[in-house]
């Protein structure tokens, strides 16, 4: 598979990054991920990179975004820390990869069995972590309709937990970064949020977060749990 390039990357549409996202995840839980020369693509990409879309996703060790959709040095931007939380930090990034360095595509990637996840729902306090699980906190609260402990002990609730977390993560993007919203609602980048479940590879899609070619419904996207 060859190294994106600058005219390779102009020619991709965000519905086209988004597909190419999906295959690669096709490819890894099947484990018919493509032989590529790395060797070959550091030195592609030693005086530039184009990468075709931006991945949010946790800092956990078995998220690594570039394994998990069978991607090479040069193809996406990853983006990872606890609990896949939107900040300030995390928007600017976001901005300079799609306004400056021209991705078409934005995942918001939660997981299954979160370590961040479940502290928030323990209302864990712990140095600097203690800000960190507090943007967590408003879909800790949200969660209404399961039943049972409202803590890390409830698979269930840990689980939607998650979900909502990364649903508001989405819509926060788009309240949040003037830039990222502008380009979303032109059509000139996509934006989804999905959940990699880390017992069988699969990324799960969350379609009703989807928002192609100009197509936003806030109130569509934002799902009561």
């Amino acid at each position: 598979m060859k190294t994106l390039n600058k005219e390779a990357q102009a020619n991709i549409t965000p519905k086209q990054a988004l597909e190419l996202l999906r295959a690669g995840n096709l490819r890894f839980v099947e484990n018919l991920r493509v032989n590529r020369n790395l060797l070959q693509m550091m030195n592609d990409t030693s005086n530039g990179q184009w990468p075709m879309a931006a991945i949010v996703s946790c800092m956990d060790s078995r998220t690594s975004a570039e394994l998990i959709f069978d991607q090479g040095l040069g193809d996406i931007f990853s983006i990872r820390l606890a609990g896949n939380v939107i900040s300030e930090n995390v928007l600017g990034s976001l901005e300079y990869a799609c306004k400056v360095a021209g991705s078409k595509f934005i995942v918001v990637l939660g997981h299954t069995k979160c370590g961040a996840i479940k502290g928030a729902c323990d209302h864990v306090e712990l140095g600097n972590l203690t800000a960190l699980l507090g943007k967590i906190t408003p879909a800790v609260f949200a969660v209404k309709n399961v039943p049972g402990e409202r803590n890390s002990h409830n698979h269930e609730f840990v689980e939607a937990v998650s979900r909502l977390h990364v649903e508001r993560s989405v819509q926060a993007i788009m309240e949040q970064s003037l830039i990222l919203r502008d380009m979303i609602l032109k059509g000139e980048i996509g934006i989804i949020g999905a959940s990699y479940d880390v017992e069988t590879g699969v990324v799960s899609f969350m379609d009703h977060t989807l928002i192609l070619e100009g197509k936003y419904e806030p109130e569509a996207a934002a799902v009561a749990v």
